[in-house]
This record gives C-alpha cells, structure tokens and sequence, in this order.
C-alpha cells in the first residue's frame, strides 16, 4: 500500500472529512441565511419606498388634479436613479413616466409584481427585472411605480460569490489539515507499531515513543508502557521461579530419593524402613509447603484473589495469629505479644492472614539476638504483633529484636527463594516475604522492612476500609484492648 493509500485509510483523515462536510454545510447554510435576510431586506425598502412614492402621487392627484399628477410623475421620471413611474389612460395609453415597455398583462392587475422592463431613455435593449406595484386612482387611471432589481441581484452575486470562495477555501484548508493531523497520527502510530513488533519478536524492554502534549496518543503510549513494564516484570519473575525452583527444589529431591535408595539398598530393619519413610515424608512436606507458596503467591499477583474478598477488622487477624502461634513462640524460647485497634479492611481475609503468618513465622525462626551479644533487656526475646489504622492505611506489623536485615539487602530479601547469608543454615523455602509483599500489591498496599534498633519491623500496609471505623469502634466500645 501507497503512503497516500494508508493516510487516506487513516481514521483521522475520515474523521477531518467528515467534520469538513459538516462545517462546509454550516457555512453553506449560514450564507445562504444572510443571503436569503438580504434579499428580504432589500425587498423591505423597495416596497416600504413605493408605498410612500404611490400615497405621495396620490395625495397629489387628489389636490391637484391630472395636471398636477402628469406634472409630477414628469418630473419624478427625470431624476436619475432605480426608481420607475407610469400613468396610463383608462384606454391603456402611456401619459407619463420613464417605463418604455413592460411584460403584458402587468397594468392590469392591481398590486405587487416582479416583472421585465425596458426603460425610455435606454439604448440597450434587454429586459431588465423590477418590483413594481400598481394602483388604480380614479376616472379609471393607473398608476405604476417600481424599483429596479439590479442593486439586490449584484448584491446576492456578491454573496453567492462569497460563499464559493469560502467553501473552496475551507474544503483546501480542511484536505490540508487533515492530511497534516492524519499524517502526524500516522507517524506515530507507525512508531508505535514498530515498537509492539520488537515486543512481539521478544524484545520486552521495548517503549512506546511518548510526546510532550500530553494528549490521548500520549496517555495511551504511558498506559501501556505501564503495563509493559508490568508484563516485563512478571515475565522476568517467571523466568526467576523457573530458575530457581530447578535450583533449589534439585536439592531436597535429590535428597529424598537419595535417602529413599540407601533405605532399599540397606538391609535394615522395620524401624530403619520407618524412619526413611518419616524422613521421606517430612522432605515431601516440605516441597508440598513451598509448592503451596508458590501457588498463593501467584493467585495474589495473578489478582483471583480479588473475588474472595470481604470487610474484616485486622484486629481479629492479629488476634487470631498470636492465638495460634504463641505456644511455637514459647517452645522456640520467644515470647509473643500482640497490640490491636480497630483496623477495618478490605481484601482476602485468608491471604492477610497467611502474610502476617509467615511475618511471624519469620520472627521467630531468625527474630533471636545474636549468641554472645544478646542485649540484657527484658524484652530481648518478644516479638509484638500490633494492628492499627493511621489515616487512610492500616498497618498490620511484626517487631523483633534479632540481627534484622541489612538495609542493602531489604529489597532483595522479597524476592522468591532468597535466602541471606545468616539465615541460609536454618530451615525455610525463602518464600516467606514473597508472598506477604505479593499479598499487600495485590490489595493495593505495600510490605515495608524498616529497623528496630535492634531487630526487623515487617509491615503490611493495606488501605482502610472507607467508614468502618466508626462502625468498628461502635462494635467495640465495651471491649478492652487486648495487650498480651
């Protein structure tokens, strides 16, 4: 296809014709509206002149008499100008004007008409056109007096002229400013286009070219480089879980069949064959655990969690937490405490209840303080769970006071199976913090890993349910704040 083919195929260059049809028709009209008041108006004055040219003649005649009238209509004849004056006998005889030949049938009937005219004094001998009226006076005379049209008609030349002119300006204007729009749009779709096939050949760090105009090209070119960037990510992320689920999975399957194998080659007894199958199923366990992570972190970035979601107080979740990880905390030589307020959410009570898990669950698995610098504070060993609203978020958070993370590393430590050096030695997926950071975005929140002094804050910050404070608040007024 032609370059002119694909700009007349262009949805802007349509879009010009069609308003150029309508603004060309509208300009049509309106001169030919103001044509049509002009010719009225010029039409007014002629008859509104004559009416009193024939009530002058008249009152004239009446005083007097035909000399007086033959008298005047003479010497109105002689003036220079548009106007015409005819008397006739009651035979139809001329007596007196400037009128020398006139359509038939015209002095005969009384009243207005628009008719062709030759004047006495002319050499020309073509017919001009006149609005005359005529008036019968007594003893059977007839008076005729007119104006010629020549004035109206040069002056509707005048507009119609103007109107061609105009619309052949507009149609030039239009074709030419719709070939530039079209040409413009074109030039950057083709550039966007040009960027979506790099895209589709797997080149994922391609933009869309953005203006400075800020118009409804350059929204939609930011919007959907948002949501390349977004595709970017999740597309990087898979390739990362595919990574590193074949390298961190190889271990504990290699270990279970490897276990698995020593059991059949031994020839042990019942209990051996027992304690390798317990073994076997405690590593099957644990991949089953890290496989259900990894399945719930993608339901929360994938957004189906999102019709599961219901109005819950936060509160009950941290309540509910410390309720049932408090005897772990205890037999792990920790002690853990909660601080709730009203907390009203919005969002998947589940997957905010296994976040907070897992924060807990971290704290305390790596929450200790470090042997040989354990600070002599009494409190040295808790972790507090606190669930509060501040504005318009609320923060759902876990504090320890053990070695914490470094902040170099925070923004590495969310990301799947990431496991830092100190933590490497003890037990766990390093899926933990991925699915809480994953569960906060998807309820349009965010996880926040700040510093205790000493020891790890983890917080989930989620928006707060509009008006549910009051509610809740009305809810639990007699209720005292639990603060184990």
């Amino acid at each position: 296809m032609t370059a002119f083919g694909k700009l007349i195929r262009t949805t802007a260059f349509r879009l010009t014709l069609v308003y150029l049809f309508l603004f060309a028709l509208f300009a049509a009209s309106l001169l030919a509206y103001f044509a049509w008041n002009t010719r009225r108006l010029i039409t007014e004055q002629i008859t509104t002149t004559v009416n009193v040219e024939i009530g002058e003649i008249t009152s004239i005649y009446n005083r007097r008499g035909l000399h007086g009238l033959l008298t005047t209509m003479g010497n109105r004849a002689l003036r220079p100008g548009a106007n015409l004056y005819l008397l006739t006998a009651p035979n139809g005889q001329a007596l007196a004007g400037n009128v020398g030949s006139l359509a038939p049938g015209v002095m005969s009937v009384q009243g207005w008409s628009e008719t062709a005219y030759r004047r006495i004094d002319e050499q020309d001998k073509t017919d001009h056109r006149a609005l005359v009226r005529v008036a019968e006076m007594d003893n059977g005379f007839r008076l005729l007096v007119g104006r010629d049209l020549e004035e109206r008609r040069r002056l509707f030349g005048i507009v119609a002229k103007a109107a061609q002119w105009s619309i052949l300006v507009v149609v030039v204007l239009g074709i030419g400013g719709g070939i530039f729009v079209a040409r413009r749009v074109l030039h950057r779709i083709d550039a966007m286009t040009g960027t979506t096939r790099r895209i589709m050949a797997g080149d994922l760090s391609g933009r869309l070219p953005v203006g400075r105009s800020g118009d409804e090209l350059d929204r939609l070119a930011e919007n959907l480089n948002v949501m390349l960037e977004r595709i970017e990510a999740l597309m990087t992320g898979l390739k990362e879980v595919s990574d590193n689920i074949a390298h961190d999975l190889k271990t504990p399957l290699t270990r279970l069949r490897n276990r698995a194998e020593e059991a059949l080659a031994r020839s042990g007894s019942e209990a051996d064959y027992r304690a390798a199958l317990e073994r076997t199923i405690e590593e099957s366990d644990g991949l089953i655990r890290t496989f259900n992570a990894l399945l719930m972190i993608a339901r929360a970035e994938s957004g189906q969690a999102r019709g599961n979601m219901d109005d819950f107080d936060g509160a009950d979740v941290a309540n509910g937490i410390h309720e049932l990880y408090e005897p772990l905390a205890e037999d792990d030589g920790m002690t853990l405490q909660v601080k709730t307020a009203p907390a009203p959410i919005h969002g998947n009570r589940e997957l905010i209840s296994q976040a907070v898990a897992n924060l807990v669950e971290n704290a305390i698995k790596y929450g200790k303080p470090d042997a040989g610098v354990e600070p002599m504070k009494a409190d040295a060993r808790e972790i507090l769970i606190e669930a509060r609203r501040e504005g318009d978020q609320v923060l759902l958070s876990v504090t320890d006071h053990g070695p914490g993370i470094p902040e170099g590393d925070r923004k590495h430590a969310v990301e799947r199976f990431v496991r830092l050096e100190a933590s490497r030695t003890l037990p766990g997926s390093g899926l933990g913090l991925s699915l809480a950071s994953a569960v906060a975005t998807l309820h349009g929140g965010e996880l926040r890993l700040g510093d205790a002094h000493p020891g790890l804050v983890a917080t989930l910050v989620l928006p707060a349910r509009a008006g549910g404070s009051d509610r809740l608040a009305a809810q639990t007024q007699d209720v005292p704040q639990k603060a184990a």
